[in-house]
């Protein structure tokens, strides 16, 4: 089997990312996203992503990327693959990071606070709603002889996290990495996803819609729920804009145009 070079060229990166703190322990503060620690280190939003703890889960990552680069890279562009990547990583660490932080402040529990986090799952989670977008209706065998469509995979996985999320004790270390990284990647596919061939953006089908994400009879609800968010949104970015013209309007009066310009540059 044939894999892309940017998807092995991350894997190297994924390697390394668990062999370093394996080696050298003390650089595991500075990889990992550790949110009492993120100021100044605020380079570990990014980081944190690329680092595994065990074995097991850097070979899960690889084989994830491997797989999943083969399958997307070719349809989204090595370009689109890659932004993709680095988005969902950005939005699922940024996302852990601030659920811990209100779940300290909370709880007043420090380990919200200082267990170090890190981890590839959740840019996992994003390509199982890559593969959503591209392969919708394909006839997928789970474990167990299970036959199920493709569509339904990143829900799968988001409903496994939350059941195993009851019979633990620490969840922060994987649940909100699935649930952001899924998140992130449906709004990375439904708004920024550039088409090779088209040159436009976004997958706006009703097949790829954030309801598709649940079973049928809640999907009104959260096309409802959607809906009222999307228009308050829409609200409030004509009211600012309305302030902003009202404001350009009105604070140069005197000016003749050449010269506002100049202002307005300045």
């Amino acid at each position: 089997m044939v894999f892309t070079r940017l998807s092995k060229g991350l894997s190297v990166v994924l390697f390394l990312g668990y062999l370093i703190p394996q080696l050298l322990p003390w650089t595991t503060g500075y990889l990992a996203l550790i949110p009492g620690r993120t100021i100044p280190f605020v380079w570990n939003i990014i980081t944190a992503g690329y680092v595994e703890k065990s074995i097991f889960g850097m070979i899960v990552s690889i084989s994830s990327l491997l797989i999943s680069g083969k399958l997307l890279e070719p349809i989204w562009s090595t370009r689109e693959f890659l932004k993709f990547i680095v988005f969902v990583n950005a939005c699922t660490l940024g996302g852990v990071y601030v659920t811990a932080l209100i779940s300290y402040y909370i709880t007043k529990r420090e380990s919200f606070l200082y267990l170090p986090l890190s981890g590839f799952h959740g840019v996992i989670s994003g390509f199982l709603v890559g593969v959503k977008q591209i392969v919708p209706n394909q006839e997928i065998t789970t474990l167990g002889g299970f036959h199920m469509r493709a569509k339904w995979l990143p829900s799968l996985f988001v409903l496994i996290s939350i059941i195993l999320s009851f019979f633990t004790s620490e969840t922060m270390p994987y649940l909100p990495f699935v649930l952001f990284g899924t998140y992130s990647g449906w709004l990375y596919a439904r708004y920024l996803l550039r088409d090779p061939e088209t040159n436009l953006f976004g997958s706006p089908g009703e097949e790829f819609a954030f309801s598709t994400f649940f079973p049928p009879f809640i999907r009104s609800t959260v096309d409802a729920l959607s809906s009222c968010c999307y228009k308050l949104w829409s609200k409030k970015q004509a009211m600012r804009k309305e302030d902003d013209d009202a404001l350009e309007s009105t604070s140069l009066p005197s000016l003749d145009s050449a010269e506002a310009s100049r202002w307005r540059c300045f």
